[in-house]
């Protein structure tokens, strides 16, 4: 996900030059297209997260597109306040972009781990959270973010995630799922960079002769709502997946709506990770096994909900 962020920033920057890139110290090769052909316009801010993203929130109050980048932790966790008074609280149009979301950094300890950034962010006025499932939604956020005048957070994977879309997708909107398999029984609402295992599960569950639809949930905040209402009249079991915490997250933002609009929550199963830190060593997919998030226990939680 990040060589694909890396490249369509430099693809929009070339036609809009109130882009500007901050880093916070990560990611200088992975730059290097960006800045030999807007020297002027890239600034490693080091770790000093807080001051980047005051420094974003001027650039964007004087009309530029600033867009902040570094690991997820240390560009949200960090800098909350920053983002809460000086971005939110202004409504200006910074994009916030973090890699190595969830578990992505799993052998590096509880430190790296992001699984509460998605509950902070969401519950900041102005603020649109944004989680792409593959690379080629990496793009399509971008793209979306620059189009746009708020805030907005994109919660990206690290490398190497399986890419899912065939291309760039057209229809992609902020606000507005993306359907990415059709199925009768059940639907699994995939957030960020679980829509792989999304689709393993749904292979899985057809060898079970349970028909499952894969839908890319993208974006949290502001959710689909009107998809959600087709969703719970439609099928059996309605499965949020999130690699966050089952608190504040992807599967919360669901569930109050559910409540809120006098949905059937008995239909819902919410899998995420739990209220703890993950201190074991190893690398995400271990993790994943370790906490339930993986194709397998996808499927077997699905197919006992149905039994």
């Amino acid at each position: 996900m990040r060589n694909a962020f890396a490249d369509e920033l430099t693809n929009l920057a070339n036609e809009d030059d109130r882009i500007v890139m901050l880093s916070g110290d990560i990611g200088n090769r992975l730059f290097d297209k960006f800045k030999d052909a807007h020297s002027d316009r890239f600034y490693n801010c080091g770790v000093a997260e807080a001051n980047m993203t005051g420094m974003a929130t001027g650039l964007a109050m004087n009309g530029l597109r600033p867009v902040t980048y570094t690991i997820t932790p240390f560009v949200t966790t960090r800098c909350l306040e920053q983002i809460r008074t000086d971005i939110c609280y202004h409504d200006v149009p910074v994009t916030i972009v973090a890699v190595g979301a969830g578990l992505s950094y799993a052998g590096l300890g509880p430190t790296h781990h992001a699984c509460e950034d998605i509950a902070f962010l969401r519950a900041l006025p102005n603020m649109k959270v944004v989680c792409p499932g593959d690379a080629n939604e990496v793009r399509a956020a971008l793209r979306a973010s620059m189009k746009q005048d708020k805030p907005v957070y994109i919660r990206m994977g690290k490398k190497g995630e399986r890419v899912i879309h065939d291309g760039v997708p057209v229809d992609f909107e902020i606000g507005k799922a993306l359907t990415i398999r059709q199925g009768d029984d059940v639907c699994l609402l995939s957030t960020g960079n679980m829509l792989p295992e999304a689709m393993d599960a749904a292979d899985a569950l057809a060898e079970k002769g349970i028909s499952a639809a894969v839908v890319s949930f993208h974006t949290v905040k502001p959710l689909d709502e009107a998809f959600l209402a087709n969703a719970f009249g439609k099928y059996r079991k309605v499965i949020t997946l999130e690699e966050h915490s089952l608190i504040g997250g992807f599967g919360s933002a669901v569930a109050e709506w559910a409540v809120d609009n006098g949905a059937d929550t008995s239909r819902m199963i919410r899998v995420g990770a739990p209220d703890a830190f993950f201190k074991k060593g190893g690398h995400q997919e271990y993790a994943r096994e370790q906490l339930g998030l993986n194709a397998t226990a996808i499927c077997k939680r699905v197919a006992d909900s149905l039994a």
